[in-house]
Order: C-alpha cells, then structure tokens, then sequence
C-alpha cells in the first residue's frame, strides 16, 4: 500500500515523549454507509499519523497512532496529539465514577432524577480531589507509592472513611418515628411516568 504525499508535515521535541512528528493528510472523508437515507456526500476531513520516540513507562518505542480530524478547516497538529494523550485521562475518571461511584447504578425515572444524580456523583468526586492532602495512603501488596500530595481518587476513596469519622457531622441523631401507616385502604397509586429511551439514529 503506498501513501499519498502528506499536505503538511510538523515535528516537535517533547520532554516525556521525545520527538514527536505529525503527518496530516487534508480533504479526505470516510467510506460511506451501506444504507444511507439521503445523498449527502460525506463529510471531508482529514488523517493524522502521530509518531513518538518513547512513552513515558515504557522501553519500547510505541506504534505509529492515527487519527481522524472530522471538522471545518485544518487541525493543529500540536493540539491534537496532546488532546488524544489526555483522552486515557478521561476514561479513567469515566470508569471511576462507573465502577466506584456508583453513577450507573442509579434507576430514575426522569431525565431530572438522572441529572440530579450525576451532580451529586460529580460532587463526591470533587470532595475525593480535595481531600488528597488530609488522607493517608492505603497502598495494597504491589502498588508503589506515590506523592503525599498526588495520590489517586481510588486511594483517597480507601481512607476517607476514616477522614469522614474524624470529621464527624453537623447534623442531629435520627430519631425514631414508629411504625409508618402506609397507604390508605382502597387508594391506588397512580402508574410510574415512563421516559423513552433515546435510540441511535441508523
């Protein structure tokens, strides 16, 4: 397979990747769908192939990454490949908050309860953030040791529940109310609101 000539060529010197050299290619666009419902031509971009000298952990020197700049006028080069090097930052906050704050384990039944729910879920993430410094480090077997002051949210999650009693709470004792009546004899409650759910378009 043989490339056509680069529209532009960018080269730079990174102090944790090395030299770093970007090749783009302009005006190209994706294959396009079997089944489309219109005869729009598809959208035109452009193809980027990122070379690093070495990353950051590792001994062998990574290979070539590509990407796909679908936008209006030309990418920079030096933004994008930082922007996809901050993209495993990303998914890694996206998985903390799954796995360990519990943001997909919630069943709403409105988008307003969705919402409600994740501010609360981004608001326990930010009190893990700021709580670094006021935790100790709970490493388990095999896990190095890192800053005092940079320590992950999940280690931060393994002490702050000792931090939490410390702290203690402003608020009273719950006070017991009894047995609760429950519903009236003979009143029906009315049938859950339903929220369709949003579908991909084909």
């Amino acid at each position: 397979m043989t490339w056509p000539v680069p529209t532009r060529t960018w080269a730079t010197a990174d102090a944790a990747r090395g030299q770093v050299s970007v090749q783009i290619w302009l005006g190209l666009h994706g294959r396009p769908a079997r089944k489309r419902s219109d005869d729009a031509p598809p959208p035109r971009g452009a193809v980027l192939r990122v070379v690093l000298a070495h990353l950051p952990a590792r001994r062998r020197p990574p290979a070539p990454l590509w990407l796909r700049w679908a936008g209006p006028g030309a990418p920079g080069p030096d933004l994008l490949w930082r922007a996809d090097a901050h993209r495993f930052d990303l998914e890694h906050t996206l998985r903390f908050r799954t796995e360990r704050l519990g943001w997909d384990r919630a069943r709403p039944r409105t988008p307003a309860q969705m919402d409600r729910w994740t501010g609360i879920v981004l608001a326990a993430y930010a009190h893990l953030r700021l709580a670094r410094p006021l935790v100790l480090d709970r490493r388990l077997p095999g896990e190095k040791r890192l800053p005092p002051a940079a320590p992950t949210p999940l280690r931060v999650q393994r002490g702050f529940g000792a931090l939490v009693a410390a702290l203690g709470t402003p608020a009273s004792p719950p006070k017991p109310c009894g047995r609760s009546p429950g519903r009236p004899k003979g009143r029906r409650s009315a049938p859950a609101p339903r929220t369709p759910a949003v579908k991909a378009a084909a």
